[in-house]
């Protein structure tokens, strides 16, 4: 007699499995936490009177919000095990045609600044959409498919605006998002914070979360036991375009401009943070929680530096090592993992 297995039941075999793995996920958050914690304290000790103000903790927040928004679909993205260098470029393209139309409309009101939100959303989907075909119906592998897609998309921006910047956003949309606050928090932060809840809650609650980690646990397993796999990985990359589109339009909500050439290590940043949060570039583990965790290092970094006056360069050179140390680690955690499950069986 034969038996038939479901989507459902290899998500608990993999979590049976991986018992142990289950067991130590979290702690790469966990260190990592503690090392974010390190560097705000010593930061503190150092500027006491500067770094840990009101002021320069709502700076932070503002700063990480757009760099958030892109976070969350990349966490989807990499437990795929999969990548998506092109957010950067999408979010100046989105932001572009977002620029481009409201400006042509000539309007300063809601009705102009909701005509771009649609665009630079329906434009970043678009793309999302493309990477996501190209990805799971090509089999074209995602490392070439985004990299080729954030060179096409920044080069549609340049033709477009002829790489100039456009300086033109509806003055609603600045005052109200890019430097509107609520009880004294940044409304972009707000509407980021929205985004990662939401983006949480369906990772880490719905179907939807538990099949992007069953495709990156066991691609293979996922595809025998009825999981439309490539439906999947569409819609996950689908949702990284959508948010960077969306992290288009909060851009020019914040800098009143469009950034041509201030996005270009956008994807860099974002994929580190992501993967120093502790989702695995193996793909299957990661969580949201972790994912913003690791966005704050090289923000808190780049503030701290500035206000002590070290060269912000140093930045890079030190987000580059916890980089280097939490792939480092997440071997080691794998492999121990994989030990385990050796003795289990």
């Amino acid at each position: 007699m034969t038996t038939t297995t479901t989507p459902a039941q290899v998500i608990e075999t993999t979590a049976s499995h991986g018992s142990l793995a289950e067991r130590v996920k979290g702690l790469q958050s966990v260190w990592i936490l503690g090392v974010l914690v390190v560097i705000v304290a010593v930061f503190g000790v150092l500027s006491p009177t500067t770094f840990l103000t009101a002021g320069n903790m709502t700076n932070i927040m503002q700063n990480v919000s757009i760099w958030a928004v892109l976070a969350v679909g990349m966490t989807f993205v990499i437990i795929t095990s999969g990548i998506d260098l092109s957010v950067g470029s999408v979010l100046v393209v989105s932001s572009v045609v977002a620029a481009k139309t409201m400006e042509a409309l000539g309007g300063q009101g809601w009705g102009t600044a909701l005509i771009g939100l649609v665009l630079s959303v329906v434009v970043g989907l678009a793309w999302g959409i493309l990477n996501g075909f190209l990805v799971a119906r090509a089999k074209v592998p995602p490392l070439i498919v985004t990299l080729g897609t954030l060179s096409v998309a920044l080069g549609i921006a340049q033709i477009i605006t002829g790489g100039l910047d456009i300086r033109s956003a509806p003055d609603v949309l600045v005052d109200t998002i890019g430097y509107g606050r609520l009880a004294g928090i940044p409304a972009i932060s707000l509407i980021a914070l929205a985004v990662v809840v939401i983006g949480g809650i369906v990772l880490h609650k719905t179907r939807f979360g538990r099949y992007t980690y069953a495709i990156g646990s066991n691609e293979i397993s996922a595809r025998r036991v009825g999981i439309s796999v490539d439906r999947k990985l569409v819609q996950i990359y689908a949702l990284s375009g959508l948010l960077a589109g969306f992290a288009g339009i909060l851009s020019l909500a914040q800098f009143g401009t469009t950034t041509i050439a201030g996005q270009s290590l956008t994807n860099l940043n974002v994929i580190a943070a992501v993967v120093i949060g502790g989702t695995s570039i193996f793909g299957g583990q990661g969580s949201m929680f972790g994912s913003m965790v690791g966005l704050f290092i090289p923000a808190v970094l780049q503030s701290g530096f500035v206000i002590i006056g070290v060269s912000p360069y140093w930045q890079t050179v030190a987000v580059g090592a916890i980089l280097i140390a939490a792939v480092y680690v997440d071997q080691h955690r794998r492999a121990a993992a994989s030990r385990g499950k050796g003795v289990s069986t």
